[in-house]
């Protein structure tokens, strides 16, 4: 990597800027200077259970794997965030597409988001029921139509104009989640009580930094189970589920959706670190608040624009992994972090 002309950033040197000044040129100078690519992902913060503990490690191992392959050639971080979760949504152990919990009906309903950190396009669906895989779907939602969100009835009509490929909704439905939900049917549990059980499962995620210093996120989810008909929780909800911006960073949260919408919690965390806290220093005291102030639990993964990363979590466990250079880390357990040497990421 070569070095800056600081004559050519004299500015930073002899100009009294603010925070926000230094952060811009500083960001200008990191994107000149191709950035190392870093992703970042996770299978939601929930009490997992041992059963399917490493069913969710693999689970997010391969997804990462997937999401770097696209940012190793180039690509965009947009698509490297679409790619990883898509790959969590076709994984039945999590709840997000297949494998997606059921509400007080027994009826699937599936909410996502992805945002663009460069432009801040963004993209939801929530309360759909027949499409595999809510976030390209979310995308599609982005980026040929005018509006951020859709839902339920509408979010159909525009996926049957579009093309969009729909499923059964049996085939989002494994019977594991279906004979978990019966077994839900015969006890009085909260929605919020079951959550800090091993009950319900939670949201899928992931943030990716590109070589040309975009970041991007996406989330998606099936939401609680046994949630109400027509419940939407934090996953589609810009600043809550899911938040990017190349002068900050890029953020997916996970955790007990109500609590994470109260707070706006993505876009807390990169409030902190616009005040110049890291991404696990911001990510910390956002959960903690949260835990504080309206007795939440939660999770999330974060991405700087200078390749910095966390992933922190206030459930018992999460199942998360990430790739920065030659190096997979991944963990599911409080302060667990395992690292294993993977390959050089192309320059």
């Amino acid at each position: 990597m070569g070095k800056v002309s600081v004559k050519r950033f004299g500015c930073l040197k002899h100009c009294q800027l603010s925070k926000k000044c230094k952060a811009a040129a500083f960001i200008g100078i990191v994107k000149q200077l191709r950035m190392k690519p870093v992703i970042v992902v996770h299978g939601g913060a929930w009490a997992i259970p041992d059963k399917i503990a490493e069913d969710s490690i693999s689970g997010v191992k391969n997804a990462i794997l997937e999401g770097i392959k696209i940012l190793e050639k180039g690509g965009s971080a947009l698509d490297a965030v679409e790619r990883a979760v898509r790959s969590m949504e076709d994984n039945p152990v999590f709840d997000a597409g297949h494998g997606a919990v059921l509400n007080a009906n027994g009826e699937v309903e599936l909410d996502a988001v992805i945002m663009d950190g460069k432009t801040l396009a963004a993209g939801a669906v929530s309360s759909i029921r027949n499409i595999s895989n809510p976030v390209t779907f979310a995308r599609s939602v982005m980026e040929k139509t005018d509006h951020v969100m859709l839902t339920d009835r509408g979010a159909n009509q525009y996926a049957d104009c579009q093309g969009i490929p729909k499923v059964a909704t049996d085939e989002l439905i494994t019977e594991g989640e279906r004979k978990e939900w019966e077994h839900y049917q015969k006890y009085a549990h909260s929605v919020k009580t079951l959550f800090n059980s091993q009950l319900v499962h939670d949201t899928v995620g992931a943030v990716a930094l590109d070589c040309s210093g975009n970041v991007a996120c996406a989330t998606s989810t099936g939401g609680i189970r046994n949630k109400m008909v027509g419940r939407v929780g934090d996953t589609p909800i810009i600043g809550s589920g899911g938040y990017a911006d190349n002068n900050i960073g890029a953020v997916s949260c996970t955790g007990h959706g109500e609590s994470i919408m109260k707070v706006t919690l993505a876009r807390l965390i990169l409030f902190h670190m616009e005040q110049g806290k890291s991404p696990e220093q911001a990510t910390d005291e956002a959960l903690q608040y949260m835990g504080k102030r309206v007795h939440g639990a939660g999770g999330a993964i974060v991405v700087s624009p200078d390749g910095k990363w966390a992933a922190r979590f206030t459930t018992e466990r999460m199942a998360w992994a990430s790739i920065k250079e030659d190096t997979l880390s991944y963990g599911l357990n409080p302060k667990e972090m395992f690292n294993e040497k993977t390959f050089r990421i192309a320059s």
